[in-house]
């Protein structure tokens, strides 16, 4: 399959920088795919799992929280606020934000705030535990 140059980075650092058949990640707006020969794009990340199709046809899956991605003459790069390889993620701990999420949630008389705060941190741990290695 017909490649393309693919950089992924965090505020952290290059986490993939190589050739990829395919990568596949939640924009603002849906669910997207890029492919080789895609014609210039810029979006915003949304939250969701992401995984990238490398050149020897490997599938490698990630969490991807927010941040934008953009195809500029045939190479894409996308910057994530945060990028967590599947391998990497802690379940325990993603299920154990998940429930503190929930606590919170429950709770009466949260302000506005509180409530976007917990709402977010349930998205993010939901996520997580949702991508298995």
């Amino acid at each position: 399959m017909t490649t393309f140059h693919l950089t992924v980075v965090t505020p952290d650092g290059c986490v993939f920088d190589g050739q990829a058949e395919r990568v596949v990640c939640r924009a603002i707006d849906g669910d997207l795919a890029i492919l080789a020969k895609h014609g210039d794009y810029c979006t915003a990340l949304g939250m969701g799992e992401a995984h990238i199709v490398n050149a020897e046809g490997q599938s490698h899956r990630a969490a991807c929280m927010g941040g934008m991605l953009t195809v500029l003459d045939g190479e894409a790069r996308l910057v994530a606020t945060t990028w967590e390889w599947a391998e990497d993620i802690d379940q325990a701990r993603a299920e154990a934000s998940k429930k503190r999420a929930e606590e919170i949630l429950v709770r009466k008389n949260l302000d506005r705030r509180e409530y976007e705060l917990a709402q977010a941190r349930l998205k993010r741990a939901l996520v997580r535990t949702s991508i298995h290695p």
